[in-house]
């Protein structure tokens, strides 16, 4: 018996098909949801992922995201990138009066984690600012900082 990697394994050594599976005929329907101003649905945890050691349910731990690495090749995946990218655009632009009033407490949290995680990562971080910007005066989350072992602020 060999520790050999299969070639799915060479393939998404980060297992990011398992957010292809989960947002299959959920994203369009986030991005809905965005649109009108309010989430009713179930889909936070693998439309805006959050980095691991921020959720403890199984739901959370299945879509978390291990560091930065992890982070970097959901943006360059072919499906997740432009669908994270498209989901970031319609959440800064959602017609709602707060983060809460959008997605309600706990997931506006979520999405600020989300948020922090990407804009420290992305070759080009301007439209996760721009989210953290509109819903949260522009502060990114301290605990994703703290496991990415980064400072706050951006300008």
């Amino acid at each position: 018996m060999t520790d050999a990697p299969t070639d799915a394994q060479a393939d998404d050594p980060f297992d990011l098909d398992r957010f292809v599976r989960a947002q299959q005929g959920v994203h369009d329907v986030a991005l809905d949801e965005l649109r009108r101003g309010r989430k009713s649905s179930h889909w936070m945890w693998f439309v805006f992922p959050q980095l691991a050691g921020l959720g403890r349910s199984a739901t959370a731990v299945r879509y978390a995201i291990t560091g930065a690495d992890e982070a970097r090749a959901y943006l360059a995946h072919p499906v997740l990138g432009p669908r994270l990218l498209a989901a970031t655009d319609v959440a800064h632009h959602a017609p709602a009066h707060s983060a809460d009033a959008l997605l309600g407490g706990i997931d506006a949290v979520k999405l600020r984690s989300s948020m922090t995680l990407f804009a420290r990562v992305a070759a080009d971080p301007r439209p996760f600012f721009a989210v953290l910007d509109r819903w949260y005066d522009g502060a990114e989350d301290p605990a994703t900082l703290r496991l990415l072992g980064e400072r706050s602020g951006h300008e």
